[in-house]
């Protein structure tokens, strides 16, 4: 069984794509899902009025705004492999979810607009990233535009991001403008032509190099540009090592167009090549590989509820570690030290479902909680497999009372708000020693509480007003009760009752940490050690 477990365990990969806003993520998603024969016709995440929108964004704001706010697992077969895309939002403001999703990957797409390069949310992405070891590739987007030349670009992904650059095709230019990709191990170009609007796939004409079709469509200037390029890489270029890319230390780089599909499949067949299968994870312990025996494992890194708002639904995905899942089986919840059933699991493609029987290390499962189990960062084993390291949570720095615009739906606001926080799309707080006072909800920014307001309305049929409060920093406090009486701030409890202080700015915290050297003031709740805000990474 071991042996059997370990060739599932092969075939699986699983990753997310990491982007600056409007590099073309949600498209280039959409196209390998189009590639990989998930979907028959690609959405449009610009157009409303497209024959159908996109598979990864399926929530109601999501379609109305041209926005991702919320990751969303994607999962499907492409020749001989099992992949499990996990497709995260650009937005900073929601970029804690999009550290708990990069959580449970194994590899990483880094997704370049080719004029721009990198910009500020890719940086923070990269790190996140390099600290956690996860080997990047590199698809250089929009190739169909006028861009940075390539060369230039190149440099500057390693000298702003420190990481060693390997061009595995390059891209062909002509006065009409993009026409395909050299296929630089192979010596052969890759010419494509375009579907309609890009949402079919695109037809491809291969040449092997000499060929003079090739010279004929480049042109004499084509043709010697694209001859000096590849030359000047072969005798000055890195040569492409294994275990310096799964180290993080050397990223393999693709050029194409999301948009029109050129480069798409080349670009695909190479990384379910390169992208590495599941991998040790981090236990509290030590590390399990994931065919540790036949024992279960894994962990809650998500929490959805309403993806069926007609049947107020609520799934979590949990990454699998180790092991093999069988539907039905029983496993242990460390925290809560009792056993629970998953008598309901999921495959999912944004929002659409398929009950699983079985899965194995790298798949992702939404199990149904309708009687809300689960929490974010539990563990799940069959066995005495050690808690996976802690979940952090971002400190906020935006914070809002929220009331219902019609009292008597006060009852359902606060149910929608506990769902939400649960969900970690916010954190909830309340006035400590008050009655039933307008709750507190705080976020890393300002979209944040729009995307809260609009799904209270949608989806728990709540109307409410959202007030900004003048703080800006939330510390969670540890000390004698007397103590944490005198500090300044506002006093609030978490969702758990913990003692937090709201305060101002960062003159008011210093000012809190010199006067009371007796507090501890953490950035993140005491559960949710190591008590570090990943964004300092």
């Amino acid at each position: 069984m071991s042996s059997q477990i370990a060739a599932h365990i092969r075939r699986r990969r699983t990753f997310a794509i990491i982007s600056h806003p409007d590099a073309g993520k949600t498209t280039l998603t959409e196209k390998i899902l189009l590639y990989a024969g998930a979907i028959h016709l690609a959405g449009s995440i610009k157009s409303r009025r497209a024959d159908r929108h996109v598979s990864s964004d399926w929530m109601a704001i999501e379609r109305e705004r041209g926005i991702s706010v919320t990751s969303s697992v994607l999962q499907f077969p492409y020749e001989g492999t099992q992949c499990n895309l996990l497709d995260t939002p650009g937005h900073a403001d929601f970029g804690e979810d999009t550290y708990r999703t990069l959580l449970a990957t194994d590899s990483a797409i880094m997704l370049l607009d080719n004029a721009k390069g990198i910009e500020a949310r890719t940086r923070k992405l990269f790190d996140v990233c390099r600290l956690r070891k996860i080997p990047v590739v590199t698809f250089v987007n929009k190739c169909d535009r006028e861009g940075m030349d390539p060369l230039s670009l190149l440099s500057s992904i390693e000298q702003e991001l420190g990481i060693a650059t390997v061009p595995v095709n390059w891209p062909m230019r002509t006065a009409r403008g993009f026409v395909g990709v050299y296929d630089r191990e192979r010596r052969e170009a890759q010419l494509f032509s375009g579907g309609r609007h890009g949402t079919e796939i695109a037809d491809e004409t291969v040449l092997a190099d000499g060929d003079p079709a090739l010279a004929e469509l480049l042109g004499d200037r084509g043709l010697s540009d694209l001859r000096g390029a590849l030359e000047l890489l072969d005798a000055a270029g890195d040569a492409f090592e294994p275990a310096r890319f799964l180290a993080g230390e050397q990223t393999p780089v693709f050029f194409g167009s999301a948009a029109t599909n050129f480069g798409v499949r080349p670009f695909l067949r190479r990384f379910v090549d390169l992208a590495p299968s599941p991998s040790d994870r981090v236990t509290r312990s030590g590390a399990l590989r994931p065919a540790a025996g036949a024992a279960f494992s894994g962990f809650v890194f998500k929490i959805q509820a309403n993806m069926d708002p007609s049947h107020r639904d609520r799934l979590a995905f949990v990454r699998v570690c180790s092991g093999r899942f069988t539907k039905g089986m029983s496993v242990r919840i460390p925290r809560a030290d009792k056993p629970v059933r998953l008598a309901n699991a999921f495959q999912v493609l944004g929002r659409d479902r398929v009950q699983v029987e079985e899965a194995f290390a790298g798949d992702v499962l939404g199990l149904v909680d309708t009687n809300r189990l689960f929490r974010i960062g539990d563990t799940l084993s069959d066995g005495e497999a050690e808690p996976f390291a802690a979940v952090p949570r971002f400190a906020p720095e935006v914070f809002a009372t929220v009331r219902p615009a019609e009292p008597i739906r006060r009852r359902h606001m606060l149910d929608g708000l506990r769902q939400l926080a649960e969900e970690g799309a916010v954190q909830l707080f309340q006035r400590r020693d008050q009655g039933p006072i307008d709750p507190i909800v705080a976020a890393v920014g300002a979209l944040q509480l729009e995307v809260l307001k609009h799904r209270l309305e949608n989806e728990y049929a709540t109307a409410v007003h959202i007030e900004h409060i003048g703080y800006s920093h939330a510390r969670w406090v540890v000390g004698a009760e007397a103590e944490l009486r005198r500090v300044g701030g506002m006093k609030v409890e978490d969702d758990e009752g913990r003692p937090v202080v709201l305060l101002q700015d960062d003159w008011a915290l210093g000012w809190a940490e010199r006067q009371h050297p007796e507090v501890k003031f953490l950035a993140t709740s005491p559960a949710d050690q190591p008590a570090q805000d990943p964004r300092a990474a």
